[in-house]
């Protein structure tokens, strides 16, 4: 069968063959070679910032840095300006990997990735993907996610679903008729590994758990599920394991940096440390011992396009007693979680599916710059959203017209604009709340 994955990376500019050559270089050095590559790429990435990012160069000042702690922290805040002001000398729309970020955690962005740094993202999701005999140019995934409703965002993802061979479950609806469906193409397909946000995935298994069926008995070909994008409770991961019959793999990951952390065969935790230095800090900026929780700060040590050095992703994490600079193991994430909307019709949607809706709120000039989403009751629904000026009648249409193809019609909508939003005790906003 042809590398169709491979090839279309490469297609788009990706030079996958030197990034997959690269990674492997990495990850076949000594602890003390690491640790002068890592010390190596940190100058580096910081030095090309500063002298080819304007953006950069300004959130620095004048700050005298004599060592790594000197540095600012860059948080999402910074980054809610338009996407050329933050660009890095000779990079442009044109030439770079460019996407948003999901917003769930409540503050959304337009950033932009060189196209290796990105193609080395592919190589090191490809060989953590590996550790569970799953191949991208071979292997059927069983795709949990959300899909664009418009014609070409939708035929674009369809494309990319055959060309990555994948099938597309999308999770805006998660009835029984809707999982029902589901459980038939698990009857007749082939797949090999599951992939997609956790609280779909796990609605499924409990549907599974109703009807007393273990995924595996009707799809023998599977071998993995691979659950993100919100937490995995114990008791959920148990529920996974019973109804699925195959290992479940958590993976930590953020769509402007890169998969952050993914569960090895030993079933820990493992960061990685070959594209990103991670950091835990307490709320002075000073790196806690391990085994201390604190806020997780990463830099990419690879994106010449956009700087993300020592940059607050809004998550509070710990890393094991036992981790190295270069094996490190998160011991917990806390944080990230969503609920599931239940709509009048007995629909049940995932919190994540207002990350589409809510796409089509964010536009690249930073206007909206929080917001978050409150189930009242059945039909009800409150957004309350920090901003430099008030939506528009047209915004507001905009986002109805959204919610009416994602969700369901007649669902009553207000928009409530606010100096700014309460969150957690752990500092972190939570995008969708149902107060049902």
């Amino acid at each position: 069968m042809i590398s169709l994955f491979d090839i279309s990376l490469r297609l788009n500019g990706f030079p996958i063959k030197k990034a997959k050559s690269e990674l492997e270089e990495i990850i076949n050095l000594s602890e003390k070679e690491f640790a002068v590559f890592l010390e190596n790429k940190k100058k580096e990435i910081v030095d090309f910032h500063l002298n080819n990012n304007s953006f950069y160069a300004a959130l620095v000042g004048d700050t005298v840095v004599k060592n790594w702690g000197d540095l600012p922290l860059l948080n999402k805040q910074n980054l809610q300006k338009p996407l050329e002001e933050r660009l890095s000398k000779g990079y442009s729309k044109k030439n770079i990997y460019l996407n948003k970020t999901s917003g769930s955690s409540g503050t959304p962005f337009v950033f932009g990735k060189d196209k290796y740094s990105h193609a080395l993202t592919w190589s090191s999701i490809i060989m953590r993907f590996g550790w569970f005999g799953i191949d991208f140019n071979h292997s059927y995934q069983a795709r949990f996610y959300g899909i664009p409703m418009d014609f070409i965002g939708y035929q674009k993802e369809r494309i990319k679903d055959f060309l990555t061979h994948r099938f597309r479950f999308p999770v805006f609806d998660l009835s029984d008729q809707v999982l029902e469906k589901f459980l038939k193409k698990f009857r007749t397909k082939k797949f090999d590994y599951i992939n997609g946000y956790t609280s779909s995935i796990v609605l499924f298994a409990k549907y599974l758990e109703q009807k007393n069926i273990v995924l595996k008995d009707i799809c023998p070909t599977l071998k993995a599920c691979f659950v993100t994008s919100e937490m995995l409770f114990e008791s959920d991961k148990e529920l996974l394991e019973r109804q699925f019959g195959i290992p479940i793999i958590r993976e930590y990951g953020a769509s402007e940096l890169d998969l952050i952390a993914f569960e090895n065969a030993e079933g820990e935790w493992q960061v990685n440390s070959e594209t990103l230095f991670v950091e835990i800090l307490d709320e002075n900026n000073n790196p806690v011992p391990h085994g201390t929780e604190g806020k997780i700060v990463i830099t990419s040590l690879f994106n010449k396009a956009h700087p993300f050095i020592r940059y607050e992703i809004g998550d509070i994490g710990i890393l094991d007693e036992k981790s190295t600079p270069q094996k490190p193991i998160l011991k917990k994430l806390i944080g990230r979680t969503n609920d599931v909307a239940i709509l009048p019709s007995g629909k049940k949607s995932p919190g994540l599916t207002f990350y589409y809706v809510t796409k089509s709120i964010i536009e690249d000039d930073g206007n909206v710059k929080e917001f978050i989403i409150k189930q009242t009751q059945l039909d009800t629904f409150e957004i309350e959203y920090v901003s430099e000026k008030e939506l528009t009648s047209e915004q507001i249409h905009k986002i109805k017209q959204a919610i009416n193809l994602y969700l369901e019609p007649n669902l009553s909508f207000s928009f409530t604009r606010k100096t700014v939003l309460e969150r957690t005790n752990r500092g972190k906003l939570k995008q969708f709340q149902s107060y049902l």
